[in-house]
């Protein structure tokens, strides 16, 4: 698949850099992207998605673009309100880079839908807002043995982790499902909501853009990625931390209790 002239003068920046070049920038217009949820997360993620050069990216939210949103979901704008946030956001990927081509799935995620989708991309980053949909989603990459880019916002933090749990580590062991690090959703009501406890706009730009970087790092290997490892941002303080995690034999998915929890 080769690059044509425009795109060659607008990846010039990775096509010098040695981890990706041409073979790499290659690799990333032939990925397909699904992108859960168009909002804090989701709108510096697509963004930096389509920049990149990501050949297809599909974005899957049922909201509608509120006057409320634009704090920090910075791909829709003033004029957007009222719109669905796929449509809003699938415009703007179209004015950044005619080169992208946009899928949109104006639905809420559940566990059905979430396998439907998923079977259809390469890779899949969650920038969801509620738990339902979390578990939906990591449960149908790992039944569709697809890599998982997930994250999380609180009012001055966030987290990240990658997930490949269809495959195994150097150790040996498989690699831990979402359900090695978080069993259990908390119960309803424990967590404030967006609305409820308020968020730092900034920090999803933050977290959206790491959340890019695993993406591609999904896509083109370089480096150390965050399979097995949390990172934690505390933007009170200007800190980034990882904690590691393992496979936990106790997971339902992949554990001494597989069929707990079945494919949808």
């Amino acid at each position: 698949m080769a690059l044509t002239s425009d795109e060659v003068e607008r990846y010039a920046r990775h096509l010098v850099l040695r981890e990706i070049g041409g073979p790499g920038q290659n690799r990333l217009k032939a990925a397909r992207v699904l992108v859960v949820g168009a909002g804090g997360l989701g709108a510096p993620l697509i963004q930096y998605l389509a920049a990149a050069g990501i050949g297809t990216i599909g974005i899957a939210d049922d909201d509608v673009v509120s006057l409320s949103n634009l704090q920090r979901q910075v791909i829709h704008e003033t004029p957007d309100i009222g719109r669905p946030k796929v449509e809003s956001a699938a415009e703007a990927v179209a004015r950044l880079n005619p080169h992208v081509r946009i899928a949109t799935h104006p639905v809420r995620l559940d566990g059905e839908s979430a396998a439907t989708l998923a079977t259809g991309y390469d890779v899949v980053a969650d920038g969801s807002d509620n738990f339902a949909t979390r578990y939906a989603v990591s449960d149908a990459c790992f039944h569709a043995q697809r890599p998982l880019v997930t994250a999380a916002l609180g009012q001055f933090d966030g987290s990240l982790t990658t997930l490949r749990p269809h495959e195994t580590g150097a150790d040996g062991r498989p690699n831990p499902t979402y359900r090695c690090l978080f069993p259990n959703p908390p119960p309803a009501g424990a967590v404030p909501t967006c609305a409820e406890a308020g968020v730092l706009g900034a920090l999803a730009g933050v977290m959206g853009s790491l959340m890019a970087l695993e993406v591609i790092r999904a896509i083109v290997p370089f480096g150390e990625s965050l399979v097995g490892r949390l990172l934690m941002v505390d933007a009170r303080s200007m800190r980034f931390e990882t904690l590691g995690y393992a496979w936990d034999p106790a997971n339902p998915l992949s554990g001494d209790r597989v069929g707990a929890v079945a494919a949808p």
